[in-house]
């Protein structure tokens, strides 16, 4: 929301991967940084197979564990080390396997490499959006996977039927 005081989430989309009464968690979608899957696979000394993969950006994916790659990815009937699947349609995994399988052309079909994710402890997220500083939204696999960047907050703002323009930082309650 336009209410958001945070820096690290300001005009963010969160794709929410796991909400328990104990925690939330979830990867940031929007935020491309200057890093890309060619340079990161460089770095862990891999070559990736597939060019077209190669130039797409690494996300920030959130202040928590930035040192840690997160892949987030379709279903797929390879199963992978350490993956937390959603309801939504979606896996998040963190082994290298994944990316193993990605360098060798095997990997899930559609994927977004972050580094780091968001994360909430119990009824911290729930304060927030009573608070006015999230919109929520059913997930639309689509938006991470066919939308740039750029109009990915734009796009998931669109699904509740209204433009974000027409967005404020006030809330009513009654």
């Amino acid at each position: 929301m336009p209410s958001m005081a945070d820096s690290r989430f300001s005009d963010t989309v969160v794709y929410m991967l796991e909400h328990t009464p104990d925690r939330a968690m979830g990867v940031v979608i929007n935020r491309p940084t200057d890093l890309t899957l060619e340079k990161l696979f460089e770095r862990v000394d891999m070559k990736l197979e597939i060019a077209l993969l190669g130039a797409q950006p690494v996300c920030y994916g959130g202040p928590m564990a930035t040192d840690r790659g997160f892949v987030l990815h379709d279903q797929s009937d390879v199963e992978y080390g350490s993956t937390l699947t959603a309801d939504n349609g979606l896996s998040l995994t963190t082994s290298k396997d994944v990316l193993e399988a990605m360098a060798e052309g095997r990997g899930p079909r559609h994927v977004m490499v972050a580094l780091g994710y968001a994360g909430w402890d119990a009824g911290q997220l729930e304060s927030e959006i009573a608070l006015n500083a999230w919109l929520t939204v059913e997930a639309d696999p689509s938006v991470v996977f066919d939308v740039p960047h750029a109009q990915r907050r734009a796009s998931a703002i669109h699904l509740l039927g209204f433009d974000p323009v027409m967005l404020s930082g006030e809330a009513g309650h009654a």
